[in-house]
């Protein structure tokens, strides 16, 4: 995989989720044994953030599909069923299809990265995603030269998912990437946390992660891949096209028209933690920026 990200951090095997939550760990960077590359941006080391809790990560949870507090993903995701599974590819691709969960996790490098996770209501969280490169899994389905974008959509099962009785969205949730960032390197299909299986309320069996986005931006239990030329629609703009742009790009210079996003508070430290700067694109913008090069960032948010 020539495109394969490589991190400038020095690797440190782990072993086990102790040591993901050891702070030197963190600040060396670390690689999953047998498992290839860990990836945290700058800030995490440079601010010595520590990965949360398998507690935190899987209990406050954005999952509508099952409900609109934090805590309905993980009261309820659990009936969901994940296997079997599949996801169609269609669209511009040279190989259109289904193709079975099973069949591509036989195909990809599966990697742990870490990863800080930002919420547009300006609270954060670090996570060790295990998973893939989603332009590894676009290779697969072969990239026609006119697909200009990348549209997701959820798996709509409302007789296991009771979020989507409600008239919250329209339902299925849809979401999309412009083609160059979703074949950044740094933009994964996730599978995984902490080395396990990836919980149902975290988006089982599969869900996109491009960490220097909203994680609204972050679809997760997909079912459906389009290539397109056109801009597709996301959920939450078709929403509230007023508070939600189709980049999302985290961006603390352009305030949520209902708070500031200057700041955000870190998951696990409870109401009274102390807030920290949000950097722009979340902290990846050395990796990230040149993707908007020329582009007004205030306009196309």
């Amino acid at each position: 995989m020539a495109h394969r990200w490589t991190p400038d951090l020095k690797a440190k095997d782990v072993t086990d989720e102790a040591l993901f939550l050891n702070r030197r760990t963190l600040l060396a960077g670390i690689a999953g044994t047998g498992l290839g590359t860990a990836l945290a941006p700058p800030a995490l080391a440079s601010e010595e953030l520590e990965p949360n809790s398998w507690e935190d990560i899987t209990s406050y949870n954005n999952f509508y599909e099952f409900g609109t507090r934090k805590d309905d993903p993980k009261r309820y995701a659990g009936a969901l069923t994940t296997k079997p599974w599949s996801v169609q590819i269609t669209g511009l691709v040279e190989r259109p299809g289904v193709y079975d969960f099973e069949d591509i996790m036989k195909k990809m490098t599966i990697e742990e990265r870490i990863y800080r996770f930002r919420c547009v209501e300006a609270w954060s969280m670090v996570v060790p995603w295990n998973g893939f490169e989603l332009a590894d899994l676009l290779d697969l389905a072969g990239i026609q030269s006119s697909a200009k974008y990348v549209a997701f959509e959820t798996l709509y099962r409302p007789e296991e998912m009771p979020g989507q009785e409600m008239f919250v969205l329209d339902w299925p949730y849809v979401e999309g990437l412009r083609l160059d960032e979703a074949l950044h390197p740094l933009t994964i299909m996730a599978t995984g946390i902490y080395g396990r299986d990836i919980p149902n309320q975290n988006g089982a069996p599969l869900r996109l992660v491009v960490p220097w986005k909203y994680g609204f931006k972050s679809i997760k239990s997909i079912v459906k891949i389009t290539l397109t030329d056109k801009e597709p629609p996301t959920s939450w703009n078709i929403a509230n096209p007023r508070e939600y742009g189709f980049y999302s790009n985290v961006n603390p210079e352009v305030d949520h028209p209902r708070w500031s996003q200057a700041s955000e508070r870190p998951l696990g430290g409870g109401l009274f933690a102390r807030r920290i700067p949000t950097l722009m694109f979340n902290g990846y913008a050395e990796e990230v920026g040149d993707l908007y090069k020329g582009m007004n960032l205030r306009k196309f948010i």
